[in-house]
């Protein structure tokens, strides 16, 4: 990817995932993801595969330049769906049967419970060229715009022990720490030792939207 240059200087957010983008998007959630996928969904082309079979774009809001680059997206899980889902068929397709049933059971491990009233995370990235711009704080308050919007009381999303960066942006954006959750003898497989569960009560933490306008003005 060529330097985004002054096109990018206006950060244009939008609910969805546009077609042309689906692999950019797949090869982003590899790329910031691939460290705890790596043995469950490892080698680079499948894992990419997978993800570009699997992708919701209904569950994702996108980060795009002014010209329409792609920039990041951020995923969320509801009732009805999550941004990287897929069934067995799905991982079949892509690993064989066999592959798909042990992968299956690692990736089972790491399911998350849409609790009600709660809109939970389901990843969120940057294109690394695009870092430093305001990307993941506009992703971030659009997610909780788009909970606020939803008539939710609280986005919740859980963070590694190894990413001390994401956390230390989830705590400026009002989350706090809540369970910790061990991995233990997974530790190895997944390439951290314990997540983190954060969670942004949205009565607590008003004027999103001018917020997200902030952003975009940056």
């Amino acid at each position: 990817m060529e330097n985004l240059g002054q096109d990018a200087a206006r950060i244009v957010i939008e609910p969805g995932l546009r077609a042309e983008h689906r692999a950019s998007a797949a090869r982003g959630y590899w790329q910031a993801f691939s460290r705890k996928l790596r043995y469950p969904l490892g080698p680079q082309e499948k894992a990419v595969a997978f993800f570009e079979q699997v992708i919701a774009p209904d569950h994702a809001i996108s980060a795009i330049s002014s010209n329409g680059r792609f920039l990041g997206v951020a995923g969320f899980k509801s009732p009805h769906g999550s941004f990287i889902g897929g069934t067995f068929s799905d991982l079949a397709e892509v690993y064989g049967t066999f592959g798909a049933a042990w992968r299956a059971m690692l990736v089972s491990s790491l399911e998350r419970e849409c609790e009600p009233g709660t809109l939970l995370m389901d990843g969120i990235f940057v294109d690394p060229e695009a870092r430093g711009l305001g990307v993941g704080t506009a992703l971030l308050q659009a997610i909780v715009d788009h909970a606020e919007t939803s008539g939710l009381e609280r986005v919740r999303l859980d963070v590694i022990d190894t990413n001390t960066r994401a956390r230390a942006l989830y705590e400026r954006e009002g989350f706090v720490a809540q369970n910790v959750q061990s991995l233990g003898i997974f530790a190895p497989v997944f390439g951290f030792s314990s997540a983190t569960e954060m969670t942004r009560t949205l009565s607590d933490h008003p004027g999103t939207q001018d917020a997200v306008n902030a952003a975009f003005d940056a």
